[in-house]
């Protein structure tokens, strides 16, 4: 962990952090005798028990060890997440989307808590109960399960859509909108994180992710057609042109804007209509890591949409 990593950690702030009124924190559920756990893309045999997760964790190139009774323990806290995500979109935005509670039920959230740098398993902290982020190493960090929940439902993705997402990091919020999107695709400009987590999707099933090492300040304009969703998991200081160019009629851009270190950060909603106009909303106040590469070195283009 680095100094910044721990600092943020220290701070209770970090990617996805949002402002938000506390809520009550449900009491885990009791340590049950195991019982496999019904996971969609956990492979042929469709659960997600002890076995599969020491195989998926190897074949991703990060093999672990753990107890039987220490991954029960951590499974047995996954349905407070649930319980809380599904309270927090309610409260927030007056209903929680069936689809996005369906893809974080779906996706073993243990499997992406991860330091890359140090090697090891922290699926420990996978479902704490006090939602916040946690570094994954190289200065880069996963973000809080109410804040992926609450970005994934204001994105409104649908079946057979594209999305884009910049700043894979631990890939857990490409592979949530895989599960609802026809193809999802996410860029890391972290290059040891970026090529490590791009061997974790294959091992559980997951084959619409294609994920890349680049700057994401120009997105990915080989993808033909552009994107229904670009969310972008960074705070930037202004929207790149790219973005925007990117976009298709109809699409969801969704970027925290502020300065690097900083408190204030806001998520912009933009949308382009079907005449191509930008439309843009300020929504709720987060805290991201900064948006690293180009965007540092260019200032904001004069006619930038707000």
């Amino acid at each position: 962990m680095n100094e910044f990593s721990r600092r943020m950690l220290l701070a209770g702030a970090g990617a996805g952090l949002l402002t938000r009124p506390a809520l009550a924190a449900p009491v885990a559920a009791p340590v049950a005798a195991p019982v496999a756990a019904p996971m969609a893309s956990a492979g042929a045999s469709g659960t997600w028990n002890r076995e599969a997760f020491l195989d998926a964790m190897a074949k991703s190139g990060r093999p672990t060890e753990i107890s039987e009774a220490s991954f029960q323990a951590i499974q047995a806290r996954k349905p407070m997440m649930m319980k809380r995500i599904e309270q927090y979109l309610k409260e927030k935005l007056g209903s929680a989307d069936p689809a996005v509670l369906a893809a974080f039920q779906d996706l073993p959230r243990d499997y992406y808590h991860y330091l890359y740098d140090a090697r090891k398993s922290s699926a420990y902290e996978a479902y704490d109960e006090a939602a916040k982020p946690w570094v994954i190493g190289y200065g880069s960090v996963l973000s809080d399960y109410l804040g992926q929940a609450y970005m994934t439902q204001v994105a409104k993705p649908q079946p057979g859509e594209t999305s884009l997402e910049i700043g894979t990091g631990s890939g857990f919020q490409s592979s949530v909108l895989s599960r609802i999107v026809g193809k999802a695709y996410s860029i890391e400009i972290i290059e040891p994180v970026g090529k490590a987590v791009a061997k974790i999707f294959a091992p559980i099933g997951l084959d619409n992710i294609e994920t890349r090492v680049g700057d994401g300040y120009y997105g990915w304009p080989e993808v033909t057609g552009g994107f229904d969703i670009i969310i972008v998991t960074c705070t930037a200081q202004y929207v790149p042109k790219t973005f925007f160019e990117q976009m298709k009629p109809g699409a969801r851009l969704l970027i925290p804007i502020g300065q690097p270190f900083k408190r204030g950060h806001i998520l912009y909603v933009y949308t382009k209509d079907a005449d191509g106009k930008i439309h843009s909303r300020r929504d709720i106040g987060m805290y991201f890591i900064p948006f690293k590469g180009q965007m540092e070195k260019t200032p904001a283009p004069a006619n930038t949409p707000t």
